[in-house]
């Protein structure tokens, strides 16, 4: 079905039309992709009928195989199926506008000089529980990229040799972790061409670290901004929670344009507001350049998006049965779950204050033991730390 081209697809809805229901998805999409793709699914299939189902599980199916934010490629995708290129930037931009003024203006209250105590004690508050919900992230991925290794006992010994490399290199060697994703992702293409059998053994991929670790001229300025933003919006696979390890070594160690607690606030920042996850990196390109930064962070990370849907929306079907396409996921998906499972720990280290030890413990609680959502928990330990705030306690 996703074959047939664009010019053969009548134009159903028209451009205001999609301004306004994508507008208002913008702005009621808190939850990240499970409730975006519900939402859109809602309207596109069962209310509106614009699309019917198998077409929307094609374009779930096939914007999944993108690397970027998935869901956001689907709210693009949907959009462009309605009334093309022009419905795909209208339906994207409003889809993305939303949560992008709404992170900005807390960016502004969040990053300020001199913040009111009980915003440091709101993001304090938040930023504690951020460890536990990257451990609840990685956690969710988990059965599904296992699944896909099937019943081989030499996938699943990959499987494990690639989560492994992907937890380990957050810590080790933050800024080139996205080739670490790339890496894995390949070696399982060069098992696929030998018949799966690996030319290279799962231990030995450690190997590559201490060559990814070499440390080459650091970039400044905005092409650093774009690198980080461009990392977070076309290299990274498998769940918006992967550009927490993706941008934390930059953002805070590299380029020194956040401490480690800001960052925390950003990651938090990032769950709580509407629209896509990614809109995290809207906070690092405010620390580093402001309102302008802000707006460039967002326009580099979303831009491949965009390209990707128009570029390739009639291909889908196509990149679906890609077997090398499959194969890259099949290595790279556990890398990305490791990553996200080991960004726990430098995430973890950057708790200031002994306060937000037992709330980190609560919030794991609250996930792992009660199930209940990451958007209430992120809210919950920031009125925790806003009372803990106002109480004296240091924040």
């Amino acid at each position: 079905m996703l074959e047939r081209s664009r010019a053969e697809i009548p134009d159903r809805v028209s451009l205001v039309t999609i301004a306004r229901q994508w507008l208002r998805l913008g702005c009621v999409g808190f939850g990240g992709p499970p409730t975006h793709i519900t939402l859109l699914r809602r309207m596109c299939v069962e209310q509106r009928g614009w699309l019917d189902a198998q077409e929307f599980e094609d374009g779930i199916a096939a914007t999944s195989l993108l690397p970027g934010p998935a869901s956001t490629q689907l709210a693009i995708f949907c959009a462009w199926r309605l009334r093309g290129a022009a419905g795909a930037i209208l339906g994207g931009v409003c889809f993305i506008a939303p949560g992008m003024v709404l992170i900005l203006v807390l960016s502004a209250v969040f990053l300020a000089s001199h913040p009111p105590v009980w915003i440091l004690g709101a993001a304090a508050g938040a930023g504690a529980a951020v460890p536990a919900v990257a451990l609840h992230a990685a956690w969710g991925l988990t059965p599904s990229s296992w699944r896909r290794t099937g019943a081989s006992r030499a996938a699943q010994s990959r499987w494990v040799a690639y989560a492994v490399v992907g937890a380990v290199s957050p810590a080790t060697i933050g800024p080139y972790l996205v080739l670490v994703l790339l890496a894995c992702g390949l070696i399982e293409i060069a098992v696929l061409a030998q018949g799966g059998r690996s030319p290279v053994s799962p231990g030995s991929i450690t190997v590559l670290l201490p060559t990814l670790g070499v440390r080459t001229v650091a970039l400044g300025g905005l092409g650093a901004l774009a690198w980080v933003a461009f990392k977070v919006g076309a290299l990274s696979y498998g769940g918006g929670f992967v550009i927490v390890p993706l941008m934390q070594h930059d953002a805070v160690t590299t380029y020194h344009w956040m401490t480690g607690a800001q960052f925390l606030d950003a990651v938090a920042l990032g769950q709580v507001t509407p629209g896509p996850v990614v809109l995290t990196v809207a906070v690092v390109g405010y620390a580093a350049s402001g309102i302008a930064g802000g707006l460039f962070a967002v326009l580099v990370a979303f831009a491949p998006s965009f390209i990707f849907v128009l570029a390739g929306g009639p291909r889908f079907d196509r990149i679906r049965a890609n077997t090398t396409m499959q194969s890259f996921l099949s290595g790279a998906g556990p890398a990305v779950v490791g990553a996200i499972a080991g960004s726990t720990i430098p995430l973890g280290l950057e708790l200031q204050h002994i306060w937000q030890i037992p709330l980190l413990a609560g919030v794991l609680v609250w996930l792992f033991v009660v199930r209940r959502g990451v958007v209430s928990s992120l809210v919950v330990s920031g009125a925790i730390g806003v009372a803990v705030a106002l109480a004296g306690a240091a924040v």
